[in-house]
């Protein structure tokens, strides 16, 4: 029998050791860093940049709701209204890429901001990363029933005929309902005075008290205040009527040829984020939104699903930016 000494057992047995450890941690760090992670494996929070109430607040709930019950994890809302969408939007883009910490953006925070404002604390394009659209709607101009205004040639005509401007309230500078109004005023000539407030819920209820004359909003904001006539819907801002208002025309088809705005929301993530994690959260809201219940959910309140890959979400955000672009500068529009 043939005897091993100690120094031969460790000078054999050391390299093989080394062997499988080396073969093993090359396999581990082969495989995705999604499964490595079991992403999520904690809370998600999202933050929706306006105040409580108004449609981005809304579709931030509805694609939380969709992810918990994908993955049976919490997702936490969270409001940061400001400086129009700006603060809530900066706190995300100064969070770790890491995949839970999430934002509700639209076309106010990635089109229109980055080219309305002189200076931004974040870089759309270079600070985040698209995940996934996640619903488009139609935009309502909307007054209180006091106003002497059945229509968007009586909204203009009562501009005209007043000493004093208009009062429009606004989700703040830069929102959907801001631009809305600037492109009206753009397109027919005439001014209104702008009220901004941090969303769309708190700009209604001042226009619900007659306290400002109308605002332009999305529609999940204002349908249930129109229906139940705490606002008279006057006209809406899409190339089409909508089925929720039927006898609405467009302000197209208004006395304002060539008027056409519509909102767009979407969810981001900041940059750094691991492709696997964006494909992921990708496909179980693409999922999610085709859900019957949540489809019904949307279509109640005027919204649209967007569906389409992240790289296709990608795309729509940069087109949208460019024309946003072309837009603002066009109507020599800054907020300093």
């Amino acid at each position: 029998m043939m005897r091993v000494n100690r120094d031969e057992r460790s000078t054999t047995y050391i390299p093989m050791v080394a062997k499988y450890l080396c073969a093993g941690l090359a396999a581990l760090l082969s495989q995705p860093l999604l499964a490595q992670t079991a992403y999520p494996a904690k809370p998600i929070r999202i933050v929706s940049p306006f105040a409580p109430g108004g449609t981005n607040d809304y579709l931030a709930r509805i694609v939380g709701r969709v992810l918990t019950d994908a993955w049976g994890q919490a997702v936490v809302i969270e409001n940061r209204p400001g400086a129009g969408g700006n603060i809530g939007t900066d706190a995300v883009a100064r969070s770790p890429g890491d995949g839970y910490t999430l934002l509700m953006g639209s076309v106010t925070t990635h089109a229109i901001n980055p080219v309305l404002y002189a200076k931004l604390p974040y870089n759309a394009e270079r600070d985040f990363a698209p995940v996934s659209g996640v619903a488009a709607t139609q935009i309502v101009l909307t007054v209180h029933p006091s106003v002497p205004a059945h229509t968007v040639r009586d909204l203009l005509g009562l501009a005209k005929s007043r000493s004093q401007q208009l009062q429009y309230a606004s989700a703040g500078s830069g929102s959907i309902s801001h631009m809305a109004t600037e492109l009206l005023t753009y397109t027919s000539g005439m001014q209104f005075q702008h009220v901004p407030y941090k969303g769309e819920g708190q700009a209604a209820l001042d226009v619900i008290s007659g306290q400002i004359d109308f605002m332009f909003a999305n529609m999940p904001s204002v349908l249930g205040l129109v229906r139940a006539g705490k606002l008279r819907a006057i006209a809406v801002g899409g190339n089409a009527r909508t089925p929720l208002l039927p006898d609405v025309p467009t302000i197209a088809e208004s006395g304002v040829p060539g008027y056409e705005m519509t909102g767009w929301f979407g969810l981001f993530s900041p940059a750094g984020v691991p492709r696997d994690i964006l494909v992921h959260l990708n496909t179980e809201i693409n999922r999610g939104l085709q859900s019957p219940a949540i489809k019904d959910n949307l279509a109640q309140q005027g919204a649209d699903p967007m569906q389409g890959s992240v790289d296709q979400f990608a795309s729509f955000v940069r087109n949208d930016l460019a024309k946003w672009t072309k837009v603002v500068m066009a109507a020599g529009l800054k907020v300093e």
